[in-house]
């Protein structure tokens, strides 16, 4: 098992707040596409219209075993589709791209991955893996994983702006088993910042053509009294766990699964946690022009996604509120403030599960991708947050929030094998 791992002044603080609950309102959210395979990343284009990636259900062509799911056949297909929902009309206006999945369940989809535009309106389109990347050409015989690409929305051309996963193949930043899987996207000015959940990596493309200009390793970190599901009788724990210890200390993966650039323009980066992926094990890191990532926010559980809206707070979407292995998909919304309060915008039992992204559009629309780990049920919901919602405390959790003065799937991304 592979060990990875906001503000105009230079005053930071380090906050941790408590805030009294209030009685909570319903969220109240609008289904304005629905029927998706797999649906992942969801971003606004300039004219409106939103845009969703699927990344299909594999297909009966190269297989190899799951990193993620052991004894599970991970096969590529041409199944994967990106829509466009435009005048309240669905479209997939792009499909029969590559996939993949699960043979059989198709889930633990991997394909075209997340889409967003710059200043100009050009589109970016990352497409994710899912392994050694050994096997792209040798087993899958299509090197259109893994990829950063420029496409053109009108004819679906792509052109290769880095291949990230032959990046990890050469370099491994973080020294651990090779494995990428390209998973979010972000653009700030004439770069493009890619989360590879795989390989754990914070990845600068440059826009022109030049084509990587860095990279920001993420590690894995110590975590203590992580549970552990029950071991089938005879099978031994994970490397390094005794179940009889009183507190058994884990290296615990990243697996950065969204990236968004922050009002003072850094990068934050969500990560969403390696198996076990315990309550409350998961953080979203700030990463400035140093290229050290430092904690910002923790104490949340598998986040997906993470976006800032207008007014600089920090949108936090999780994937579920409890660990995977458990079966409970239900998902929450978080904000945090510019102050460092935490806000529960919605709440688990309210309609989110499986939420795999999010958008925020220019009217302050929150748009999501709900049960986007699974075939033909993937949703985009459309939320509007301009409500009061309930304030709860923070996580019991250690809370870390670096703040300027005036600041401005199953496994759902990581494709490791689980030795459980």
């Amino acid at each position: 098992m592979k060990l990875k791992s906001f503000a105009l002044t230079l005053a930071s603080l380090c906050i941790g707040v408590i805030s009294v609950p209030r009685a909570a309102q319903a969220a109240t959210f609008s289904v304005i596409a629905d029927g998706l395979d797999n649906a992942r990343g969801v971003s606004v284009g300039p004219d409106g219209s939103i845009y969703v990636t699927e990344t299909g259900i594999g297909g009966d062509g190269g297989c190899i075993q799951s990193p993620s799911v052991q004894f599970a056949s991970l096969c590529s297909g041409n199944t994967a589709a990106i829509t466009r929902i435009r005048n309240g009309q669905q479209e997939r206006i792009f499909q029969d791209l590559p996939s993949l999945a699960l043979q059989g369940s198709g889930i633990e989809g991997a394909g075209p991955q997340d889409l967003k535009f710059d200043s100009l309106g050009n589109a970016y389109l990352v497409y994710g893996f899912a392994g050694d990347p050994t096997n792209r050409d040798t087993v899958f015989n299509d090197s259109t994983f893994g990829q950063l690409y420029n496409i053109d929305l009108n004819t679906g051309a792509l052109n290769s702006l880095a291949d990230l996963a032959q990046f990890e193949l050469f370099n491994n930043p973080d020294q651990g088993d090779v494995i990428s899987n390209p998973y979010a996207l972000a653009i700030q000015g004439d770069t493009a910042y890619v989360a590879d959940a795989g390989a754990n990596t914070l990845i600068s493309v440059a826009l022109d053509g030049s084509g990587i200009t860095g990279v920001v390793p993420f590690f894995s970190r110590p975590f203590e009294n992580a549970v552990f599901p029950e071991l089938p009788p005879g099978q031994e724990p994970p490397p390094g766990v005794d179940p009889n210890a009183p507190i058994n200390e884990i290296p615990l993966q990243p697996v950065p699964t969204g990236v968004a650039i922050g009002p003072d323009g850094a990068r934050y980066v969500s990560d969403f946690s390696g198996f076990p992926y315990p309550e409350g094990g998961s953080r979203v890191y700030r990463v400035g022009d140093d290229g050290i990532p430092t904690v910002f926010a923790d104490g949340f559980t598998q986040i997906g996604d993470l976006e800032f809206d207008q007014n600089g707070n920090l949108l936090v979407l999780q994937y579920a509120d409890k660990p995977a292995w458990q079966n409970d998909f239900a998902a929450s919304l978080f904000q945090v403030a510019p102050d460092g309060t935490r806000t529960t915008l919605i709440s688990a039992g309210e309609g989110l599960e499986s939420a795999t992204s999010l958008e925020v559009g220019l009217d302050g629309t929150i748009y999501i991708t709900n049960r986007g780990d699974r075939p033909s049920v993937g949703q985009v919901l459309s939320y509007n947050p301009n409500f009061v919602a309930a304030r709860v405390p923070e996580p019991t959790t250690v809370l870390g929030l670096i703040v300027a003065a005036t600041f401005g799937t199953t496994s759902l991304a990581k494709r490791k094998r689980i030795s459980h």
